[in-house]
């Protein structure tokens, strides 16, 4: 049960940066292509490259943390 309140609370928490994140783009005039391996993005602002990285990390060391909880419970 917690690890699904923990999971709802990630959601929740990364939805709402992401949210955040769309509005505070609105005024951004820098803007950047991102290199890719095969191709090359549109030009898309800075802040939104920065921001995704930053929710993304969150998402993933949050979910991280779940299965790392549950498996030493399990022990």
């Amino acid at each position: 049960m917690f690890s699904l309140k923990k999971l709802f609370f990630l959601i929740t928490f990364n939805v709402s940066l992401f949210l955040l994140l769309m509005i505070g783009i609105q005024n951004s005039a820098s803007k950047r292509k991102v290199n890719l391996i095969i191709n090359e993005t549109v030009k898309i602002p800075i802040s939104f490259i920065i921001g995704i990285g930053f929710i993304s990390g969150s998402l993933t060391g949050g979910l991280l943390t779940i299965n790392l909880n549950n498996k030493n419970n399990k022990n």
